[in-house]
């Protein structure tokens, strides 16, 4: 690398901790100019959480970008900029950026809906004390669909509450040292063991509408949908009916459309808790994107590839 190569981040360098010095860092996060010509940028970090607007803008005059950087998990919002890329372009999600902070949120999800905790939390300005009897997340079967880098990690977190079974599905089969992984061809038979199911696999056009009215029939009376993955996945209008119904429950990080409106529905779902895309952002965030970026551009200075690519300009999504 030479140092005449522009390197694009969202956040000053001094806040990322000890960078290659043969590089010269410019800080965008998303809003306002560009800092410099965007012809001379050969990696570019998108901004995290400013939208797709703010991160496809400066591409189309990205002629000679090498890398492009997502600080997130799914790439869903990139798409629009796959055209835009040069050929032989590289774009990296976030590898296991947002493994620990999902994670923990999926189990905070699971645990609030199986022991009441919107309900306490809305008694308790009344004044009102009212006691009930709530599923336990101990001796539950957990089927987790999507079981990769954030599946596992909340694998992790249900297994020291003595949960009965995790059912592992991805989209393809495979056996590992955790045990068998189901194809997602296989939810059709599994579904109907499962009293919590997580949803935590990328969106994609296989996947989108993944959770329709057939899936959400499958699912026993009385389970809990946990939604971590990107709100497309589930058909919110047969989410609607069953919730309407009272026969399942959900626990949505994530919803569709997103933001959730005032006066949708999902609001005011029966056995509904929603929480506003917040897997990722916490404290557990920003050190792990430091670490994130000074591995990808230790590489990328010393001319190596970087790591967790999922397409390549002038090619679709892996």
């Amino acid at each position: 690398m030479t140092t005449t190569a522009d390197i694009w981040l969202p956040y000053p360098a001094a806040e990322l901790g000890p960078l290659p010095e043969s590089l010269t860092y410019l800080h965008w996060d998303g809003r306002g100019d560009f800092p410099a010509d965007p012809a001379r940028c050969a990696f570019y970090t998108v901004p995290y959480l400013q939208g797709t607007e703010a991160a496809c803008r400066p591409l189309e005059r990205m002629t000679r970008v090498r890398v492009v950087q997502t600080l997130t998990a799914g790439v869903d919002h990139m798409l629009p900029a796959l055209p835009l890329l040069p050929p032989g372009a590289l774009l990296c999600n976030a590898g296991e950026l947002h493994n620990t902070s999902t994670a923990e949120l999926a189990l905070a999800l699971i645990l609030a809906a199986q022991r009441g905790i919107p309900d306490a939390v809305r008694a308790q300005p009344a004044e009102r004390w009212a006691p009930a009897f709530r599923p336990s997340l101990a001796d539950r079967r957990v089927l987790i669909v999507g079981f990769g880098g954030i599946g596992a990690a909340i694998e992790d977190r249900l297994l020291p509450f003595e949960v009965a079974e995790v059912i592992r599905v991805a989209s393809r089969a495979r056996t590992t040292a955790r045990g068998p992984v189901h194809g997602v061809d296989e939810l059709p038979g599994l579904l109907p063991r499962a009293e919590i199911v997580v949803l935590a696999t990328p969106l994609t056009e296989t996947t989108r509408g993944l959770a329709g009215a057939d899936f959400l029939a499958r699912m026993p009376d009385g389970a809990l949908l946990v939604n971590v993955a990107r709100g497309p996945v589930v058909d919110t209008k047969a989410l609607l009916a069953e919730l309407d119904s009272g026969r399942l429950r959900a626990a949505l990080d994530v919803t569709d459309p997103e933001p959730l409106p005032a006066g949708h529905p999902l609001w005011h779902a029966p056995g509904t808790l929603i929480t506003p895309h917040v897997g990722g952002p916490s404290t557990a965030f920003l050190p792990r994107a430091a670490r994130l970026l000074r591995g990808q551009l230790a590489r990328f200075a010393a001319g190596e590839p970087p790591q967790y690519v999922v397409a390549t300009g002038g090619a679709p999504l892996a």
